[in-house]
C-alpha cells in the first residue's frame, strides 16, 4: 500500500514526543531528523525534504500549544498542514469548458498505464453525469486502439477511431467535430507514448494541442518509478504546459515519494490517483486526505464517499430496521459482506478509519477467508440461514462438505455470528436508554492471527 513504510517511520519519529509536557528545540530537531530520513527513504526529492523540514522546524519550535492538543500532537498538526500544502493544499479539479465539449488530452510514456487511465477517467466522468467520448490517437503501439475499444465496451462509452493509417492529429480533429455532432460533452484523447521522451513524440503532441486547444493536458505517470516520475513530469510540463498529473500504481508503491514531490518540483497539481487495477479505482486527489493517510490518521471522508457511491441506501435502511427488531439473519450478513467488498480490500478500508491503521498493521486480513465464509453461508438451506439454531451436528457436516471447509470452520462462523447478534442487541438497548454499560466483545472473523481457517 502507498506510503506504508513512510507512515510507520513517521509514527516512530512522533512516538518519542508523546508524553512530554513541553517539546524543546532539541526534541523537535531529533524528530525532524527522523522525518527527514523517512522522507528521503520514501524517495521524496531532496530539495523538497529540506524545505519541508525547515518550515516545520520554524513553526514547531516555541509553538503556542492549543488547549485541546499536547505538544506532540501540535507538532504532528504542523507536519500535517505542511504535507498538505506540499501536495497542493486543496483539491485541483478538472477545468470544464463553458461551451461543450471539454477536450482532455492524456499524455505520458509507454507503460505508465495511460490507456487504462483514460478509460478509468471516462468512467469517473460518466458517474458525474458527463457524456464522454474516447479517442484512439495511439496508432503506433500494437493493439492500443483495440485496448481502448475493449475498455469502451466495458464501461459503455463510445470510442472514436479511424484506424492506424490516419495521422493522430487528423483523428483528434475529427473526434472533436464528431463529439459536437453527437452532443457528447467530454472528449478524452488517448495519445501515443514512447519508452523515453523524444523530439518526434513532443512534436506530435504539440500539433494535437495546437489544433484542438485542449482544456486539460493530463500527464499519466507511474508512481512506482519514484523520482523518475517527477523528472518525466518536469520534462512534459516544460514542453506542453501541463494542467495536471494522474499518478498510477500508487497502491503498489510503499514509498509514495512521487506524490509528495510532483507538485513542489513542477508546480503542476496532482488531479487523480489510481489506487488499483479495477476501472473504478481512480480517486480525485485530495492533498489534505492524503496527508492524513501518510500520518496514519485515517481518511474518513474518502471512506464515506466510497460508501455513498457503492452501498445501496435502501438495503442499508432495511438492514437498520432488521437490527432494531433483532431480525438480522445470515442472509443479511452475507449481503453486508458483499456491500463491504465493493469498497475495496478490507485492510485498505479499515486503514481509512482513524486509530485503526496502527492496530491492524501486524494483522493480515486474507480476503480468501471472506470467500470461505460466503461459501459456508451459501451451503446452508434457506431455513438454516433464517434460523441458525436448527443447525445440528449432521447439518454442520453437510454444510462443511458443501463449502469445502471443515466442521470447525462452520462452528467458528456460527459462534461469531451469535456473538455479533448479542453485541447488536446490547447496542440497540443502549440506544433505547436500557444499556447498563456492558461491553460487547466480538472477534473479527477474517483476521490472522489469532483466528485461522
Amino acid at each position: 500500500m502507498a506510503f506504508e513504510n513512510l507512515t510507520s517511520r513517521l509514527q516512530e519519529a512522533f512516538k518519542r514526543l508523546r508524553g512530554k509536557g513541553k517539546v524543546t528545540e532539541d526534541d523537535v530537531n531529533e524528530a525532524m531528523r527522523e522525518v527527514r530520513l523517512a522522507l528521503l527513504e520514501a524517495d521524496v526529492n531532496f530539495k523538497v525534504v529540506k524545505d519541508l523540514v525547515a518550515r516545520v522546524k520554524e513553526r514547531a519550535v516555541g509553538i503556542e500549544v492549543l488547549k485541546n492538543l499536547n505538544p506532540a500532537q501540535q507538532v504532528i498538526k504542523v507536519v500535517n498542514e505542511e504535507l498538505t500544502e506540499l501536495m497542493g493544499g486543496t483539491q485541483a479539479k478538472l477545468n470544464f469548458a463553458s461551451k461543450p465539449p471539454t477536450v482532455i488530452m492524456m499524455v505520458g510514456l509507454q507503460g505508465a498505464g495511460k490507456t487504462t487511465t483514460t478509460g478509468k477517467l471516462a468512467l469517473h466522468l460518466q458517474n458525474q453525469n458527463k457524456k464522454p467520448l474516447l479517442v484512439a490517437c495511439d496508432i503506433y503501439r500494437p493493439a492500443a486502439i483495440k485496448q481502448l475499444q475493449v475498455l469502451g465496451e466495458q464501461i459503455k462509452v463510445p470510442v472514436f477511431s479511424l484506424g492506424s493509417d490516419v495521422s493522430p492529429v487528423e483523428i483528434a480533429r475529427q473526434a472533436v467535430q464528431h463529439a459536437k455532432e453527437q452532443h457528447l460533452d467530454t472528449v478524452l484523447i488517448d495519445t501515443a507514448g514512447r519508452l523515453h521522451i523524444d523530439e518526434k513524440l513532443m512534436d506530435e503532441l504539440k500539433e494535437i494541442r495546437s489544433l484542438v486547444s485542449p482544456h486539460e493536458i493530463l500527464l499519466v505517470v507511474d508512481a512506482m518509478t519514484g523520482q523518475d516520475a517527477v523528472n518525466v513530469a518536469e520534462s512534459f510540463n516544460q514542453q506542453l504546459e501541463l494542467t495536471g498529473v494522474v499518478l498510477t500504481k500508487l497502491d503498489g508503491d510503499t514509498r509514495g515519494g512521487a506524490a509528495l514531490s510532483v507538485k513542489a518540483v513542477t508546480g503542476c497539481p496532482i488531479k487523480f490517483a489510481a489506487m488499483g487495477e479495477k476501472l473504478d479505482a481512480l480517486e480525485p486527489f485530495h492533498p489534505d486526505r492524503m496527508a492524513s493517510r501518510i500520518l496514519g490518521m485515517g481518511d474518513v471522508l474518502t471512506l464515506i464517499e466510497k460508501a455513498q457511491a457503492q452501498v445501496d441506501a435502501e438495503k442499508a435502511a432495511e438492514l437498520e430496521k432488521k437490527i432494531r427488531k433483532m431480525e438480522f439473519t445470515l442472509d443479511d450478513f452475507l449481503d453486508q459482506m458483499a456491500q463491504i467488498r465493493k469498497l475495496g480490500p478490507l485492510e485498505d478500508v479499515l486503514k481509512m478509519i482513524p486509530g485503526i491503521g496502527n492496530k491492524i498493521k501486524d494483522i493480515h486480513i486474507d480476503n480468501k477467508q471472506i470467500s470461505r465464509v460466503e461459501a459456508i453461508i451459501r451451503s446452508m438451506t434457506k431455513a438454516e440461514k433464517q434460523n441458525p439454531g436448527i443447525i445440528n451436528a449432521s447439518r454442520r457436516k453437510r454444510i462443511a462438505a458443501g463449502s469445502g471447509t471443515t466442521v470447525n470452520d462452520v462452528n467458528r462462523l456460527l459462534k461469531q455470528f451469535e456473538d455479533m447478534k448479542k453485541l447488536m442487541k446490547q447496542m440497540t438497548n443502549m440506544t433505547k436508554g436500557k444499556g447498563k454499560g456492558k461491553k460487547g466483545k466480538m472477534r473479527f472473523p477474517f483476521a490472522k492471527p489469532p483466528t485461522k481457517f
